[in-house]
């Protein structure tokens, strides 16, 4: 039991752990991963398809970032060279952390986030697309809000305008139905809101 609630305090970190991303483009005040993991749940909740176990899937959406309270938060990058950690390195790096001081979250915990990774599921591949989803949801917020200067020099984002980047990384990932045709609406609502800053 104390080892389970010293696994929850170390996961807890996820709380304060703030989104990459959003950092490296100069957000004011960025959302947390926990804050990420909350939107993926709720857009679970609202656009799961009914071949899809709603129930296994918020399970999923929970513990699928959960590595990162070790690990700390790693962004996918579409620029050539932008990557910080390579997928494999991030990848042996998530398991490690897995397998570490976070395995007292118990064996159910594990084996969740373990399906998340290998997207051998449903459930799996539409928590993937919901992940993928949230953040372009958070990119239409956040240029809504107007929270980044838009024109400020920033050697992290040369190849791409705006929040561009977070929707160049999403779409080609994306592997449902339902996820590519939610990313459209997004993307249209998100060029709107470029277009009336």
């Amino acid at each position: 039991m104390s080892d389970s609630l010293d696994a929850l305090v170390e996961a807890y970190a996820l709380k304060d752990e703030t989104r990459t991303g959003w950092q490296l483009r100069g957000i004011e005040a960025p959302e947390s991963v926990a804050a990420h993991t909350w939107g993926v749940a709720l857009l679970v909740v609202r656009f799961c398809p009914p071949e899809v176990d709603r129930e296994r899937a918020l399970t999923l959406a929970i513990a699928h970032d959960v590595a990162e309270a070790e690990t700390g938060d790693i962004a996918t990058r579409a620029e050539a060279g932008a990557q910080s950690v390579d997928a494999e390195e991030k990848e042996r790096r998530e398991r490690e952390a897995m397998a570490g001081p976070l395995a007292a979250l118990g064996e159910e915990i594990h084996e969740v986030w373990a399906e998340y990774e290998a997207r051998d599921t449903p459930e799996a591949r539409f928590v993937k697309d919901m992940d993928i989803l949230d953040t372009c949801l958070q990119a239409l917020v956040y240029e809504r809000q107007q929270r980044y200067d838009p024109d400020a020099d920033n050697p992290h984002f040369e190849e791409f305008d705006d929040l561009d980047e977070f929707f160049a990384t999403g779409e080609p990932r994306l592997s449902t139905d339902r996820g590519r045709e939610l990313f459209e609406s997004i993307h249209e609502r998100y060029e709107t809101a470029k277009r009336n800053r």
